[in-house]
């Protein structure tokens, strides 16, 4: 089976491309690793350029110069032990990926200086060094914070060692809703069956788009109603009601498309990528004129926002959510306007 890996710069973002002549089980492959994506315009598939993604494809870890391929021999152990670390507590591939790229950014800016000797000082320096010199926002500049924090806290158990260091002031951002009038027309613009039942479902249920995607065909009950959502967010469980509205669709979509596995698949079999149920809502955006900036996340939040304004419980809400603190869910009562839109400007009375 012949292909060709290089680097690439797709959308300023470096990319691993891979070309190679249609393969169904090259195409299988491809998709179940994380990242993976297809370009219509470039017409090759693309994966994150990863240091295990160079390595399945056979390109120098040299080439590109990442910054986890430019850290010192000095910490080249001190990011393994970290990466074995985080294995170890059983975090998520997607913490560890995380939590593996800002540190690593953290070593590379170290150079031959040891991250073991570094003090509380030299790590404020940094922090500054974020804030003034790269202008990152707040949240990437607490996200740094976490990862070089796991290092001397959980790796070297040093406790509290970063308490001394202040963290920027995160903005309150509102969880952004979609009226339920222009989920109904995103719905209307949406005439492929499989793409109608993945919007329907990630606003009918609340899920997050890993969630939509990683739904198996064994997950859902049309005798209970129920839909089983596994190892969500933070490795946890959780059952979701299933809308009786969907039913009859859901089963025209079994007949037609045939999933062996996931409810929903790619062209070419095995599970559907996120960042292809995310295109499906942009498509569906557009063709429905929704001008606002909002992503297929926002569905979940207009969920957990019109149950609020139908009244009810915010602890069932953070149930079906799948919030472990119902501090999380009670945001979504700053996001409804129910009562609020009632108020008469005192403007009108004039």
């Amino acid at each position: 089976m012949k292909w060709v890996a290089k680097i690439i710069t797709h959308r300023k973002e470096k990319r691993i491309a891979v070309y190679f002549e249609k393969n169904a089980e090259l195409i299988a492959r491809i998709k179940r690793l994380e990242g993976s994506r297809w370009s219509q315009s470039l017409g090759v598939w693309h994966l994150p350029d990863t240091e295990e993604n160079r390595i399945r494809f056979k390109i120098l870890l040299s080439e590109g110069k990442s910054a986890l391929s430019q850290i010192q021999d000095t910490n080249q152990l001190v990011l393994k032990r970290y990466i074995e670390e985080i294995q170890l507590k059983g975090y998520s591939e997607s913490t560890l990926k995380t939590y593996r790229n800002e540190f690593g950014i953290y070593l590379n800016y170290l150079k031959q200086i040891s991250a073991e000797s570094c003090t509380v000082e030299d790590i404020r320096n940094y922090i500054l060094f974020c804030i003034n010199e790269l202008k990152l926002s707040e949240a990437t500049v607490h996200s740094r914070i976490n990862a070089i924090k796991f290092y001397y806290e959980q790796v070297l158990r040093r406790e509290r060692f970063l308490l001394e260091i202040p963290r920027p002031k995160k903005r309150l951002q509102l969880p952004k809703v979609i009226a339920p009038a222009d989920i109904k027309k995103l719905f209307e613009a949406t005439p492929n069956l499989k793409h109608n039942c993945m919007l329907k479902l990630c606003y009918g249920l609340g899920l997050r788009v890993s969630e939509i995607v990683n739904l198996k065909i064994k997950d859902i009950d049309s005798n209970s109603m129920q839909v089983f959502i596994e190892q969500a967010k933070g490795k946890k469980d959780r059952y979701v009601n299933l809308p009786e509205s969907i039913l009859p669709q859901l089963r025209n979509y079994f007949i037609e498309y045939k999933p062996k596995i996931y409810l929903f698949e790619g062209q070419y079999g095995g599970q559907y990528s996120s960042r292809s149920a995310q295109q499906v809502f942009r498509n569906a955006l557009l063709k429905a004129n929704i001008n606002k900036t909002v992503s297929i996340h926002s569905l979940r939040h207009s969920f957990a926002t019109h149950l609020l304004e139908q009244g009810t419980d915010i602890r069932f809400i953070q149930e079906l959510l799948g919030h472990n603190d119902i501090k999380t869910t009670l945001i979504y009562t700053e996001v409804s306007n129910k009562n609020i839109r009632k108020i008469i400007s005192p403007l009108d009375n004039l």
